[in-house]
C-alpha cells in the first residue's frame, strides 16, 4: 500500500511540475538571443493548438526552453516553427521577419 502511495506521489509531482512549465494562454515565452530582435511566443495566440502538435520527437522534443537550436534556415526549410509558419497553416516565416522579431 505504501509503495502505491509513493508511486502516486511521484506521478502527481511530475504532472504538477509539467503543468507549471506549460505555456498556457496567459503566459508568453521570450527568446532574446537573436540579433534581429527578441521573439515572443504567445500562449494566447497558440492556445488553439495541442502541445503535442509541436512537442514531439520531430519538432520540439522537450518542453524546456533552450533545448533546441532555432535557426531561421531550419524554419524556412519547414522545420520547427516552419511546420506551421508555411503560408498555409499560419503566416509564412520567410519575408515576415517583423511579425516575430521585435527590436
Amino acid at each position: 500500500m505504501k509503495f502505491k502511495a509513493f508511486i502516486l506521489a511521484i506521478v502527481l509531482v511530475f504532472a504538477i511540475s509539467t503543468l507549471a512549465l506549460a505555456v498556457t494562454s496567459s503566459k508568453d515565452l521570450v527568446f532574446d538571443k537573436s540579433p534581429m530582435g527578441k521573439v515572443t511566443f504567445s500562449g494566447k495566440v497558440h492556445s488553439a493548438f495541442k502541445c503535442e502538435e509541436c512537442h514531439n520527437p520531430d519538432t520540439f522534443p522537450k518542453k524546456k526552453q533552450g533545448t533546441v537550436s532555432i535557426k531561421m534556415s531550419r524554419i524556412y526549410a519547414g522545420q520547427l516553427c516552419g511546420k506551421c509558419h508555411d503560408g498555409k497553416t499560419a503566416f509564412k516565416a520567410l519575408g515576415n521577419c517583423a511579425r516575430c522579431h521585435k527590436k
